[in-house]
């Protein structure tokens, strides 16, 4: 699924790939990215699928927010492959789960993440985190 910003030339420049497969958790956030101003969001409902979409030629994405908990392929492996892939490695990834093992924000730290929400969470949380982790790779 896209969104109608995603074919606008303009806007491509700043692009964030959300992977979630409960579609009410990927529309809240969807929502919520979208307020920051010239952000095009494409949605993926599991790992297998955002492998896809980034792997299409001329794709980029400055950041990706991913859900943990999913099938085919979850967000620890999706995780995984985007580390080992050249054009990947360093993206930005910010991680949004009902996960309540405590021990999950340290481990998905120590993948390098850029931050971590515990679900239920605040959608401007994520949406400020967000912002600031584009404004700091453009400025």
């Amino acid at each position: 699924m896209m969104t109608e910003g995603e074919h606008d030339s303009e806007v491509s420049a700043r692009s964030v790939l959300i992977v979630d497969d409960s579609e009410n958790a990927a529309a809240t956030l969807e929502i919520a990215l979208l307020a920051i101003p010239g952000l095009s969001v494409t949605l993926a409902s599991s790992g297998l699928e955002a492998l896809r979409i980034l792997r299409r030629p001329g794709q980029t994405v400055q950041a990706i927010v991913t859900d943990l908990n999913m099938p085919r392929m979850d967000g620890y492996e999706l995780i995984r492959q985007l580390r080992r892939d050249d054009r990947y490695c360093a993206t930005p990834i910010v991680v949004v789960s009902a996960d309540v093992d405590p021990a999950t924000p340290q481990r998905v730290a120590q993948m390098g993440v850029s931050a971590f929400f515990s679900k239920p969470y605040s959608p401007a949380e994520v949406r400020r985190k967000v912002e600031q982790i584009l404004n700091g790779k453009t400025q």
